[in-house]
């Protein structure tokens, strides 16, 4: 089946639906023959809004929306130029994915150029995944858009999401004259989020592969990273497939710029999980900020894609307007902003290392004996809609600890805490594994369980190895993604050790047995 791509009609609807939705209710849906020009109109009621094609340099055309301020607007330096916020689309989105936001930078004072990643929708090329050809794009938007706009060659910077978050702490790596950044959602490690603890994470790989299908035209070297992650064979290649396309690679890069970073992701992303972002925080020496909070894969920032008042976007723009327009008083404190599940508390803390305080240790006794490969009914949840329930509602993955299968999973649980418990950071397991088979995974999970054994998901994390010798013990260490987490007062946390779950690719044969002994757990608090 050939896959839909965009063309003119569906350009014109799409601007029209998104002008719509940034613009409130006021504004309406017109038919495909009249939507541009009545997009157009609209725009033009809150500064300059044009279509624009880019050229990169190997002859692939990008689609692009160009916003300026409308006259008048302060920021203008002495020759008229505006600051300018290059905004790369998010995966499997195009340039129109902006307009609300585009809008409300214009009418700040920001020239702002987005624009369609290569490969999806009617930009031209094959999708590159933030490799050489991404990056070399970046450079090539703010060339057009200092050439074709009345953007200031002294303020560039860049904000994304998601693929548009990575691209952005890659364009501070590679191009210099970009001052600040905003990576909502995005990575800093991209073979972390592929094959973290060793565990191939096939769940999140079939998403977005089932997002580009739609939307994208996939590049050969892209099919065989795939086809190699989910067949389980090259890992090597992958792993350096992957690694030219994560900042992290680059820090030295990034410091050497000095561009100013800013990082917004959520607790429960199922794409990129905060430890990676926190570590490349720690990393980084140039002016920053990291905020966590509950959510999923870019659920944090929807409502402000619509046009709302949203606090990651709302931040991000301060950080810009900081570090762009030198704005008193705008969101330019470095630092670390946390909040609380569930209660959704903030707490502020000057750098990482200071989210907590000290550690509680708790020690298991006792061995159990599982099956390899079979679902204890403990779970990291569901791709792109457990992190959101857990945003919206509160309600992260939740089982009844007592009806968990004990010959699928250990199951070991603390006396209750009078004082409850302030989790803040990455918990750290100890144990040792007694394997039938050479190769296995182990999948750790942290639940906060109440009166009624009901355990609602901490945190968790996969944790595989191979070339053991069979009926040989071993130690194993598994940290597990790190968490702001009040436990109340009275109830117990619960560990659990099992060998599979949905979200990865597993190791363990089935039909082998895990010996799981003595635990001990460190977990960060204050």
């Amino acid at each position: 089946m050939a896959r839909p791509h965009r063309s003119g009609g569906h350009r014109a609807v799409s601007v029209a639906l998104v002008v719509a939705l940034g613009l409130g209710a006021g504004a309406a849906v017109a038919p495909a023959a009249v939507a541009a020009p009545a997009a157009a109109a609209s725009a033009s009621a809150l500064g300059g809004f044009r279509l624009a094609s880019i050229t990169a340099s190997d002859g692939v055309v990008l689609k692009a929306d160009v916003f300026t301020p409308p006259a008048g607007t302060p920021g203008a330096d002495a020759q008229g130029r505006y600051p300018v916020v290059v905004q790369p689309a998010s995966w499997g989105q195009n340039d129109l994915e902006y307009v609300a936001q585009g809008h409300k930078f214009a009418a700040a004072g920001y020239v702002v150029v987005t624009y369609t990643v290569r490969g999806f929708w009617g930009s031209g090329g094959q999708v590159d995944v933030a490799g050489p050809k991404d990056v070399a794009d970046i450079s090539t938007v703010i060339d057009w858009a200092l050439a074709n706009t009345s953007a200031d060659p002294g303020r560039v910077g860049m904000i994304g999401l998601s693929l548009g978050g990575g691209l952005t702490l890659l364009g501070a790596a590679f191009d210099p004259r970009i001052k600040a950044v905003a990576s909502l959602s995005g990575w800093a490690d991209l073979t972390d989020a592929l094959y973290s603890g060793q565990t191939r994470h096939t769940a999140a790989a079939t998403r977005l592969e089932n997002i580009e299908h739609l939307t994208g035209r996939k590049s050969p070297e892209f099919a065989t990273a795939l086809d190699d992650l989910f067949g389980d064979h090259d890992l090597p290649d992958v792993i350096k497939w992957a690694g030219v396309r994560s900042p992290a690679t680059y820090l030295d890069r990034i410091n050497a710029n000095g561009a100013a970073i800013y990082l917004a992701n959520g607790w429960n992303d199922s794409f990129f999980n905060p430890g990676q972002m926190a570590d490349f925080y720690q990393r980084l020496t140039v002016p920053k900020r990291l905020e966590l909070r509950p959510g999923d894969h870019a659920s944090q920032e929807f409502t402000g894609l619509l046009g709302f008042s949203n606090a990651t976007w709302d931040n991000a723009r301060g950080w810009l307007d900081h570090y762009l327009m030198g704005a008193a008083g705008s969101q330019g404190p470095q630092g670390v902003d946390l909040e609380v599940r569930p209660s959704g508390a903030h707490e502020a803390y000057p750098d990482w290392s200071s989210v907590s305080s000290r550690t509680e240790r708790l020690s298991l006794d006792g061995s159990a004996t599982v099956r390899g490969d079979e679902s204890s009914g403990a779970s990291g949840g569901v791709v792109l809609l457990s992190g959101m329930i857990d945003q919206w509602l509160h309600q992260p993955p939740t089982v009844v600890v007592p009806f968990l299968d004990r010959s699928a999973a250990a199951v070991r649980q603390s006396e209750p805490y009078g004082q409850g418990l302030r989790v803040r950071g990455a918990v750290r397991v100890h144990t040792t594994v007694t394997s039938s088979a050479p190769q296995g995974t182990a999948v750790a999970y942290l639940y906060d369980v109440d009166a009624l054994g009901v355990g609602r998901l901490v945190a968790h994390a996969p944790q595989s190895w191979a070339g053991r010798p069979a009926g040989q013990p071993f130690p194993l260490d598994v940290t597990l993604f790190p968490t702001a987490y009040d436990v109340p007062a009275g109830h117990r946390l619960a560990l659990v050790l099992g060998t599979r779950d949905g979200l990865y690719g597993g190791e363990t044969p089935k039909g082998s047995t895990v010996t799981f002994g003595p635990a001990d757990v460190s977990v960060p608090v204050r």
